[in-house]
């Protein structure tokens, strides 16, 4: 929600669960790449914009949990649940450990906008008059430290688990993703999956220009990842830009690591696109993640296609809906059973060279795909295109790709919450009703 602050004496951050471990999920025989958590948010006082026009509802007696309509949705608490800026979980700090602290006075403010700590400036880029290549190395440094920050918030504030893949290989460089406590065995609650689209950043964000330019509510996925866990949904956090090893990226970054991010994770900055021809030499790729397809097909095939019983929603950034497609048609079976919701947000698919003619997937995502496209008509209004009409479109709120996510999250989140209600529905019709004559032998 763009423009809106923050609601004063709504609080910020307050400490979680501890989480178990994971179960190690078993190997498959299938020729595919070999291989082998629920959150308490803080609660705040029901939302003054929530509970304006509904009597029922009391802003000063009734705690959040007492309603079950508030505690299922609301857009405005998952905002101003926002974080605390202490000195622990400080963007500075990580900062102070680099070589670039007088270049990076940097911090996020109250409203989690990035801001010089003594002008309270937005980021310049040019820092360094009339040197090119300064400023790139600058603005390259502090991608990363975003980078090793945006991993802090997903394991310290939404208590997610990071998870290494392949697991046994220790010896090796490997990616890994994020998920909370009981993404797979709680059979009571639906799963959401994040897919964020191509680009240098990693796991938690869905645009390293917009946090830097926008704030840490437009640019990352945390405000994303706070309603779903709020409106009770368990979390996948993909990682799929995490490709390879880019060894000299990785020397000029040994100072740039925080005491507690283990050597594994330096590795982990990209300084060109997947999508690059000729990978430099001193590049090499990550084995069952060499590509956003793959690290998908990986995680699906050992961990969201192992739960039971379980609802499965999926948002897609830009390529990330390129990359959702390829798995329906490679796990097509799978998928179709599985996921009951797909938002994609400005997606890169296409459904034509994709799906071809396959009448089953045509008709699959018509009823199970809505997209939100950037447009200048209001958040939710039909914005069908010439070239797309397989699935429902509606418009984003925003004419910027960056800032679409954060701008269609309410939207996106009251259509799962319908669509969930219609499978449920359905399921409920399918039961056959027990009569006194069909007992009889």
């Amino acid at each position: 929600m763009q423009g809106r602050g923050r609601p004063r004496g709504f609080p910020l951050y307050a400490p979680l669960r501890s989480l178990p471990s994971l179960p190690r999920p078993r190997q498959s025989p299938s020729p595919r790449c070999s291989g082998p958590q629920r959150l308490s948010l803080p609660v705040p006082p029901i939302c003054p914009r929530w509970t304006k026009g509904l009597d029922q509802l009391s802003t000063r007696a009734q705690p959040l949990a007492s309603s079950s309509l508030h505690r299922n949705y609301c857009v405005v608490c998952a905002e101003v649940e926002w974080l605390t800026m202490t000195q622990e979980l400080s963007f500075q700090k990580f900062i102070e450990q680099s070589d670039l602290l007088e270049e990076l006075k940097y911090d996020f403010n109250e409203k989690a906008e990035l801001r010089h700590i003594e002008t309270q400036r937005p980021f310049t880029f040019n820092y360094y008059k009339n040197v090119p290549e300064r400023n790139s190395k600058r603005y390259q440094t502090l991608g990363h430290l975003l980078e090793q920050y945006i991993y802090e918030l997903l394991e310290k504030v939404c208590k997610l688990q990071r998870v290494y893949i392949p697991p046994e290989a220790n010896e090796e460089p490997r990616s890994f993703f994020f998920m909370s406590e009981r993404a797979l065995t709680n059979h009571h609650s639906a799963l959401l999956v994040l897919l964020q689209d191509h680009g240098v950043f990693r796991a938690g964000q869905w645009s390293q220009q917009a946090i830097i330019h926008h704030g840490l509510q437009h640019g990352s996925q945390i405000p994303c990842i706070q309603m779903a866990l709020q409106a009770h949904y368990d979390v996948i956090v993909l990682n799929p830009n995490d490709n390879f090893v880019d060894l000299k990226m990785e020397k000029e970054c040994k100072g740039l690591s925080t005491q507690n991010t283990e050597s594994s994770s330096l590795k982990m900055v990209q300084t060109e696109s997947f999508f690059s021809l000729q990978k430099p030499l001193q590049c090499i790729p990550k084995r069952c993640s060499n590509t956003p397809e793959e690290h998908m097909a990986y995680i699906w095939d050992y961990f969201i296609s192992k739960t039971e019983g379980k609802d499965v929603a999926f948002i897609v950034h830009g390529y990330g809906g390129l990359v959702f497609m390829d798995l329906l048609v490679h796990r097509k079976s799978e998928v179709m059973s599985k996921v009951y919701a797909v938002a994609l947000i400005d997606s890169q698919h296409h459904v034509g060279h994709q799906l071809g003619s396959d009448v089953q997937l045509l008709a699959w995502i018509k009823h199970h795909c809505r997209e939100w496209v950037t447009s200048s008509k209001p958040l939710n209004k039909p914005a069908v295109t010439v070239l797309k009409k397989e699935f429902p479109m509606v418009s984003a709120g925003t004419e910027k790709h960056d800032l679409a996510p954060s701008s269609s999250l309410q939207s996106i989140f009251k259509y799962f919450k319908k669509a969930l209600k219609a499978k449920t529905n359905i399921n409920f019709s399918h039961v056959p009703v027990v009569t006194r004559s069909s007992t009889k032998i």
